[in-house]
């Protein structure tokens, strides 16, 4: 079997381009349910939103680099998780933060947050891990990845719909309201098509290797859930927060990673494999987390669910 640092995932220009509309469409979502009083309320709560910040971009990347050592990872698969580890959240996190009974004011408020920072954070990231890695690094070297072209393509991918969506969302909330609720769930829909179509035309490659990251994929997601948690904790936030915390850390935008595998690393076997399976498990273990919760402390979502008014806090 050729060596997963070898392969090359088949992806079309036109699937491509089509991804780029769908990451976009997401981040355009996520802005749409993000208003100006959200970061009103991140800057009332400055020590929180710092320690999500920190806990996301320094700490995950960080834990991750030593997770890819201690399995001792091909190039390939450890540089996708790196790469996944460096995406900011997506609106799921919300999500699974309201299904949990978790504090959603808190996790619209850092999900908006962080992607604004990650548009400059993760190419830096990126660049930085990967360039420590000591097989992952041989990969970047011979791809030439350019931080400044990343950062162009991830602030051209989050800057520009994050932007439009949040000026609807100040001149037209009604406009915005109902366009949250469409765009969405269509976005979502969307990456889960391109997903399957993608595996489905590389069926022998997807069961060849997958093998190769399903431990690694499951260790780095568990250990993203438990870094939320665990500094949740350690900072003493209410329970409330800490479960809010917990999403934002530990779910990725792993669809934004592999738009990036397919942009710049020419579909590189190890680094897709990690970014589309990431990005199933992760919505798994997350429902998983969420509905434990709910069933232990008997945690019911509250009616106005994620979009409901900035610095609401759901009862604990």
């Amino acid at each position: 079997m050729t060596d997963v640092d070898n392969v090359r995932i088949v992806f079309e220009e036109s699937s491509l381009t089509t991804l780029k509309i769908v990451i976009g469409l997401i981040l355009f979502g996520i802005a749409l349910d993000t208003k100006a009083e959200d970061f009103a309320a991140a800057l009332r709560r400055p020590g929180v939103i710092a320690i999500g910040v920190v806990a996301q971009f320094l700490l995950l990347p960080a834990i991750t680099f030593v997770l890819t050592l201690v399995l001792d990872l091909r190039g390939s698969v450890a540089l996708g998780l790196i790469l996944v580890a460096c995406c900011p959240p997506g609106n799921v996190s919300n999500i699974l933060t309201h299904r949990a009974g978790g504090d959603v004011a808190l996790s619209v408020s850092m999900t908006a947050v962080s992607n604004l920072l990650a548009i400059f954070l993760m190419p830096l990231n990126m660049a930085f891990w990967g360039g420590l890695h000591p097989t992952g690094e041989k990969l970047l070297a011979e791809i030439d990845l350019s931080a400044v072209d990343m950062l162009l393509e991830i602030g051209l991918v989050i800057g520009v719909p994050f932007i439009a969506g949040i000026a609807i969302a100040r001149l037209w909330p009604r406009v915005a309201a109902a366009g949250h609720r469409v765009v969405g769930p269509i976005s979502y829909v969307g990456l889960a098509a391109i997903i399957v179509i993608g595996v489905a035309r590389n069926w022998d490659i997807f069961v060849d290797y997958i093998g190769i990251v399903l431990l690694a994929v499951f260790l780095h997601d568990a250990l993203s859930l438990l870094l939320g948690y665990g500094i949740g904790r350690a900072t003493r936030l209410p329970d409330a927060s800490v479960r809010a915390m917990t999403f934002e850390v530990g779910i990725r935008n792993a669809g934004l990673g592999l738009l990036l595998v397919f942009t710049y690393f020419d579909g590189l076997g190890g680094m897709a494999l990690v970014a589309a399976w990431w990005g199933i498990w992760d919505i798994i273990a997350g429902l998983a987390v969420a509905a434990t919760w709910r069933r232990v402390r008997g945690v019911a979502p509250s009616p106005s669910g994620p979009s409901g008014p900035s610095g609401e806090q759901v009862a604990a």
